[in-house]
């Protein structure tokens, strides 16, 4: 009866001290973001986001993390099949560099991109004499979102790639379809799944992207000005309700993404 109690009593302790973490790292702060921003009313809430400056912010972003997220899905892709159906030497490597955006800062990202498109690099005048310029503009804005979403398509296509039964592609073959036939009709429809969840996980990181893109954005009102970089303005100008409410608006689209991410992942978890 001892050994009962004293197991029920752990288990308890331990979920207790679960749910308070949980509670006190994500919950409260949340709580937090939506109670100061509206703190002082839905009218100056209502003023804040609709700001011409923040309101140009928060769709800058928006549109050049859907650009970032679209070549992370054509990229992503790629790159995990060949990941997964190719041997090659230093194939192990590259899956395992996969990841380093996830372990690098994203501040020395940003400044790798810097260095390597500034204006004082190859490719940077390279640009110049084009006629156009990387840095400090959109261009650079959208190479560091890809930077640092990179791994999400990957990581969610291999698996799907791995759990693949080749007798399905092996038997479209069988029956004479071709090899972009095979792809589209047999392979495409079991790595959607990934390919849509990696998208919308990769599009709600590039929303939220500081590091990397402050220092390659020029940071110009209206112009390369990205939300995120304008809440930290906010926050410098003593304006902590103006940055809660832009902040309202990201963290609200993100929790509409990650529901998307789940509804996608049990669909496909329920086949």
């Amino acid at each position: 009866m001892n050994i009962i109690m004293r197991s029920r009593l752990w288990t308890f302790g331990f979920r207790s001290t679960i749910m308070l973490y949980f509670v006190v790292l994500i919950v409260l702060p949340i709580i937090g973001i939506y109670s100061q921003s509206l703190h002082l009313g839905w009218t100056p809430f209502w003023d804040s986001i609709t700001d011409p400056l923040a309101w140009k912010a928060v769709l800058l972003t928006i549109k050049l993390s859907v650009i970032a997220a679209l070549i992370n899905v054509v990229l992503g892709t790629m790159i995990g099949w060949v990941l997964i159906r190719y041997r090659f030497p230093g194939r192990r490597i590259l899956n395992s560099l996969v990841d380093l955006p996830f372990a690098l800062p994203t501040a020395v990202g940003g400044l790798m991109i810097l260095l390597l498109l500034g204006p004082n690099s190859f490719v940077g005048n390279l640009a110049d004499q084009l006629g156009f310029q990387i840095v400090f503009h959109e261009p650079a804005i959208i190479v560091a979102m890809v930077f640092v979403t990179f791994p999400f398509v990957i990581r969610g296509v291999q698996p799907l790639l791995e759990e693949l039964d080749k007798s399905e592609e092996e038997a479209s073959y069988t029956l004479g379809a071709s090899r972009a036939r095979t792809f589209f009709q047999v392979i495409f429809p079991s790595m959607l799944p990934g390919i849509i969840s990696g998208a919308m996980l990769a599009f709600s990181r590039a929303l939220a992207e500081f590091g990397a893109v402050v220092l390659v954005a020029g940071n110009i009102p209206g112009k390369t000005l990205i939300a995120s970089v304008y809440i930290f303005g906010e926050i410098e100008s003593d304006n902590a309700q103006g940055a809660a409410a832009v902040s309202v608006l990201l963290l609200t689209l993100s929790f509409l993404i990650l529901g998307a991410v789940n509804l996608v992942q049990s669909r496909r978890l329920g086949k």
